[in-house]
């Protein structure tokens, strides 16, 4: 799969687009996913574009399709993925020299594979923000038993405000430059690890769109929010890194994402951007001002039942993003539209009743076009991806489920 610019935008016209793919996956049998690879190569191009010549290190727990992440790695701009699990991370080392594991791991076979293996243990980070994360990696394998150990320091990204509280994800205890220099510190003192790189993931920026329909007070907030968070790390963030390249020869700083592209790149304490969910571009980055991703991807379920004329059920749907409960975390019914759930049933396990002007004409056999809320987790529910380019098939790319891996 060749990610070439795209000569046309053929998704800003929906009745178009939807039905390019309905016509070209016609003699499939729904449930399945597909990607248009003019919209995925379309996203691919403009995140570089966003990014403004800052390196973009390949999220994939927001792909979990490893040729889309070859594809996408092959472009210039592109370079190394960001990992969610350890055993993710050795499996993907054996063809990509540079995967950084996002997230602190306390996987002890993993860790052993990683420790007795020269090629894994030069191409793999490892992410801690504490002693206790050294502790375990040492009893797992001591220092003179196992090849040295890349690690990165995470920093708390999150804005603590006065008025509006701790705002971001409660993921690093690391937020000071005393308590940076002070991991960092016993990193290089300790036989057996390299400190190599510096993490922070401000999700209140990357992860929160600033223009949610209908709510003009809540984009202001998020408006204030985000300006603010960005000026407050962008200082504070500066001041720990600079801190820490005193200590340590770091190799990379990461931040950002999808949503902080402009903003992080913008940083010069950054290095490189983690991305990904920018590439399927799922309904959650529907209602950003700055940007507006393609739907590369989406999947089409069939109409089964029609309980009463005005209504059809659609077989599964329940596909629920994570994230705190609500409706938004439910596949996005994107074509025909005019369609809703009924409030009471939403989007099912094993059927979705669907209501709303186009219902109507809904008969059993029909097909519904949906999008999923987050990007990688669609994978999850599908062995493979049918490639759509110029409106035919033009082949398939299997997920991790269809290579037969479940990381998390």
């Amino acid at each position: 799969m060749k990610l070439a610019p795209p000569s046309s935008s053929p998704w800003l016209d929906p009745a178009t687009y939807w039905a390019s793919l309905d016509a070209a996956t016609a003699e499939l049998d729904p449930p399945f996913g597909v990607l248009s690879v003019e919209a995925l190569a379309h996203n691919a191009h403009d995140m570089l574009a966003r990014a403004n010549g800052t390196t973009i290190r390949v999220a994939s727990k927001s792909v979990r399709v490893r040729g889309v992440v070859d594809a996408v790695l092959a472009l210039p701009g592109y370079a190394g993925v960001l990992a969610y699990t350890l055993p993710e991370a050795l499996w993907l080392a054996d063809s990509v020299a540079d995967v950084v594991v996002g997230y602190p791991t306390a996987h002890r076979a993993a860790l052993r594979s990683l420790a007795t293996s020269k090629k894994l243990a030069s191409r793999v980070t490892l992410m801690v923000d504490s002693v206790e994360h050294l502790d375990l990696i040492d009893s797992v394998l001591t220092a003179g038993k196992r090849e040295p150990i890349r690690v990165a320091i995470e920093l708390d990204a999150a804005w603590q405000s006065r008025v509006l509280g701790y705002l971001g994800v409660h993921r690093s205890p690391v937020r000071t430059v005393e308590q940076a220099t002070a991991l960092a510190r016993a990193i290089v003192a300790r036989p057996g690890f390299e400190l190599v790189g510096m993490m922070a993931y401000e999700s209140q920026v990357a992860g929160v769109v600033n223009r949610p329909k209908g709510k003009p007070l809540l984009a202001r907030t998020v408006d204030y929010v985000q300006k603010n968070s960005t000026a407050e790390l962008r200082e504070r963030r500066g001041a720990v890194v600079d801190a820490v390249r005193q200590i340590a020869d770091l190799e990379f700083v990461n931040g950002g994402g999808t949503g902080s592209l402009e903003r992080t790149a913008a940083d010069p304490s950054v290095t490189e951007i983690a991305a990904g969910s920018g590439l399927f571009g799922p309904h959650l980055f529907d209602d950003y001002s700055h940007f507006s991703p393609a739907p590369a991807a989406s999947f089409a379920l069939t109409v089964v039942r029609k309980p009463k004329p005005t209504m059809a059920t659609l077989l599964g749907g329940g596909w629920i993003a994570s994230g705190p409960p609500a409706a938004d975390r439910s596949p996005r019914l994107a074509w025909p539209e005019g369609l809703d759930y009924v409030r009471r049933e939403g989007a099912g396990e094993v059927q979705s009743p669907v209501t709303g002007i186009a219902a109507a004409a809904l008969t059993v056999g029909d097909r519904v076009w949906l999008r999923h809320t987050k990007a990688g987790e669609l994978s999850e529910h599908l062995d493979e991806f049918v490639l759509v380019e110029g409106g035919r098939i033009v082949g398939t790319v299997p997920t991790y489920r269809g290579e037969g891996k479940a990381f998390l």
